[in-house]
Formats: structure tokens, sequence, C-alpha cells
């Protein structure tokens, strides 16, 4: 008889190893290894069947004889949502939604539902974490008045069976860490979410059903379970918050573009999708104060306005400070870099604080021309004309290079009311500027940066 090999696996990051370790090589962490035993298979026939290993290929087709069909989407009622699934919800299609503890998939999922019933379509709801006497106080607290079926039972042979009998148009899980299957283990554990989902995405998929999965985060902010779980769903979102607003972020889909980015703002009747995101960013934003810069920048496929602010002052300390928040602080250092040696900016002595107001974290190179103007602005005392806004990546000659989706930027500018843009050069309508020392001229006028940086030094 063969003997049976025993693997380990780990439940943080999906690690496999032959013996227990107290801590993961690949994700760090400790005593995380649960034991797994392999299926046994069944040993290949031999002798006079052919193949390889007695083992026959199955049918091949060819390219050009698949038929070409575009899976049916329905609208989740929510247009945000709809942007960063690339259309709406796809019949059969399954969504990872994963996010913090408390920051609003379930009630985002609830307001779904509420607008799919709705219209007609059945919404099959399994409350793993839940009990259904909670969901019903946060539907009235949502307003929520399509009726729903909800279920307590997160064996996934069940689940399954009802999406086969009952055929809804959608499906939400919360959470796919609840879900058994039979003989598999503790739930939430490395087999039980993967097979788990497998089952689930099957059934999903024979059902024509839209299936949501809602799915635990660990403290890096990846979803808790093996990462294979990632490449059985279709689409996975993430949901996060900064400042006031949760942002939702897709970072796989198999239906649409990757990276499209939704607004909403948390409030009493629920997530409330922000149709204007640069007007809110901006909207707290100080006018005639030096050191704000309105950039134009691109926040996955999204273009946004956001603010861009600087601050300098005399350092009490022998090492000036650099201290740089949502942005990228070597890219930052580049351009102090640059305005001084190209615009004979000196620095030396100032402590020089920049910020992306609004709490987003964007590592996006169009903002490096931003920086240059906020900080030079912060330096010398002079405030930007209130109908300026800029992009563009700079370079170590101090020259302005183009970036990506340079027209869109423009155009989310440009319907936000800024007439002056200030960019690199190629861009259709508008002049450019070819380095930073142009930019500067661009907007105040005449002269070149020293001789303004002479004229009014704020830092003296």
């Amino acid at each position: 008889m063969a003997k049976v090999r025993t693997n380990y696996l780990c439940t943080s990051c999906g690690y496999q190893s032959a013996k227990p370790l107290g801590r993961c090589p690949n994700c760090q962490a400790w005593n995380s290894f649960e034991e797994e035993e392999p299926p046994v298979t069944a040993k290949a026939g031999r002798g006079g069947l052919g193949g390889y290993g007695g083992v026959r290929g199955g049918k091949l087709t060819p390219l050009s004889t698949v038929g070409r069909r575009e899976e049916p989407r329905t609208s989740s009622g929510i247009a945000e949502l709809d942007r960063v699934l690339g259309g709406g919800l796809v019949a059969g299609g399954v969504t990872l939604i994963g996010g913090e503890p408390g920051i609003g998939k379930s009630t985002l999922l609830l307001q779904v539902a509420d607008k799919v019933a709705a219209r007609g379509g059945p919404v099959l709801y399994v409350a793993g974490e839940e009990s259904l006497e909670q969901i019903r106080l946060r539907a009235d607290r949502l307003g929520v008045q399509a009726e729903l079926q909800l279920t307590r039972d997160t064996r996934a042979e069940h689940i399954a069976a009802l999406m086969e009998e009952h055929k809804p148009a959608l499906c939400i899980v919360d959470s796919i860490q609840t879900v058994t299957v039979e003989g598999e283990g503790a739930p939430g554990g490395v087999a039980q979410v993967r097979d788990g989902t497998s089952m689930l995405t099957r059934a999903a998929k024979e059902t024509g059903t839209a299936t949501v999965l809602v799915g635990h985060v660990t403290k890096d902010g990846t979803v808790a379970g093996p990462k294979v779980m990632e490449h059985i769903v279709d689409t996975t979102v993430f949901l996060e918050s900064v400042g006031a607003f949760r942002l939702l972020r897709s970072v796989k889909n198999r239906f649409g573009q990757a990276g499209e980015l939704g607004v909403f703002e948390m409030r009493g009747e629920g997530l409330i999708a922000v149709e204007n995101p640069s007007a809110a960013f901006l909207a707290e934003r100080p006018l005639g104060v030096p050191g704000s810069v309105v950039a134009a920048t691109v926040d996955g496929q999204r273009p946004m306005l956001l603010e861009v602010q600087a601050l300098a002052s005399k350092t009490p300390y022998p090492n000036a400070r650099r201290v740089v928040v949502g942005l990228d602080p070597r890219r930052v250092d580049v351009v102090l870099a640059v305005l001084e040696r190209r615009l004979d900016l000196t620095l030396g002595g100032l402590d020089v604080y920049v910020n992306l107001a609004g709490g987003l974290k964007v590592p996006d190179p169009g903002l490096d021309l931003a920086v240059a103007l906020a900080v030079y602005s912060a330096v010398v005392g002079r405030a930007l004309p209130e109908n300026v806004a800029v992009f563009g990546e700079v370079g170590l000659a101090g020259e302005v290079r183009s970036t990506q989706m340079a027209l869109r930027r423009a155009e989310e500018a440009g319907r936000a009311g800024y007439t002056r843009l200030i960019v690199p050069p190629g861009l259709v309508g508008h002049s450019g500027v070819k380095s930073v020392e142009e930019a500067v001229g661009a907007v105040w006028g005449g002269g070149s940066g020293n001789e303004r940086r002479e004229a009014t030094p704020a830092h003296t």
C-alpha cells in the first residue's frame, strides 16, 4: 500500500511545507500551519492501454470555431459600483469583496440586494456571521423595502442546492470564511475556504447566478485565506477608508478593466455614491494661500483633481526634515533636488512638508510638477492663481515629461472649471512647458525662478 504523504499549509497565505513550521517563510505569520492530507489518487492503468500512463487526452477545439458571446450584465442599481465592476453584475460571475471590519461591506451589499430585488430579481442572502434579526435591523435602518430570501445555513453543498433550486439573480455570501465543506476540517481553514469557493463558483456558473463573496482581511490588508481563492473568482474588489470617504477599488476583473475606482460616503442611510470626487476632495481647499496646488492625477483608471500642499519653515535642527504624506517620499526628494540644482532654490536650512490633502495615497509620477510648484510657492510666499491645474513628471535634468492618460486629466480639469493648465508638451490644445523653470514662468510670468526667489523670499 502506497504511503500517504501529509502536507502542512499556512492558513494565512497557503504556503505548503512537508513539516509544520513555527513561522511561515512566505508571509512571516507565526503558528499558522495546519495539517492537510491530499486525496489519494488511483493508480494509472498499465499495459496495452496506450496514451500516457494509460490516460488518453481529451477533445481539442480550434479557437476559430469558438463562438463569441457577451455575458449578460445586470445593473447593481449603484452607478459607482457598476463602474468598478465594468458595467454591472455578470450572470454567473463571482465577485470577492474584502475590507476592514466595519468599513461597510455588508451595508453596501444589502443596498445592492434591495435594488436588485426591487426590479424583480430573486436575491439569496447567506448570513454566516450575523443573525437574521441583526440583518432585519440593518435593513430597517437602510430603508430596504424589497423581499430578500435569507438563510443561516453555511454548508457549501446546501448553498449550491439552494442556488440550483431557486435560480436567484444574486447570491450574497457573508462571509466565505464561515462556509464549510463536509470533511474538510474547521471553518476558515485553508482547505475549507479554497474548496468552498470552488464549489460556490461552480454552482454560480451552472445556474447563471451573480454571486458576491465577502472575505475577511489580514492585518496587512489582503484577503485572508489561500491566494488561490483570488484566482478562482472572476473579480476581486477592496473597500478601504480614506478620511470621510470609502473607496472601492478593483484589483482583478475578468469581465472589465481592473484598476477602476468608486468613491462613496458613509451616511445614516448607508453608503452614498460620490458622483464628483474632484469637487469633494477640493471642497475645503484654501484659496490664495502659498504652497497649495491643484493637481490632475489618476488613481487606477479614474482621473481626479487633488490638492498638493507644501510648507517650508526654518529648521531648529542641524539636519533639515523632509515630511511627506500621501506621496512617494523618494520622488519628492528627487523633485527637491531638481529645485535646488536647476532653479537655485536654497532648501538646506528649511524643513519641508509635503502633503496630498484628503488622505489618499497616490503613487503617480504625474504629481511631480505639482509638488515642484507647491514647494516653490511655499518658499517664495506667492500663491498660484485660482484657475490653474497642474500635472507632469519631472526628470533629473529639470525637464517636464508626459504622463499616462494626459487627455483624460485635462478633460477632468476643464470639467471642474480650471481654465489654465500647466502640462507637458504634446497635449493637443495646450502649449505645454518643457522644464520646471518654464513652468514657474508660466504660472507667475517672466524672469527665472532664481530671480523670483530673491525678490520675495519667504524664508528670510
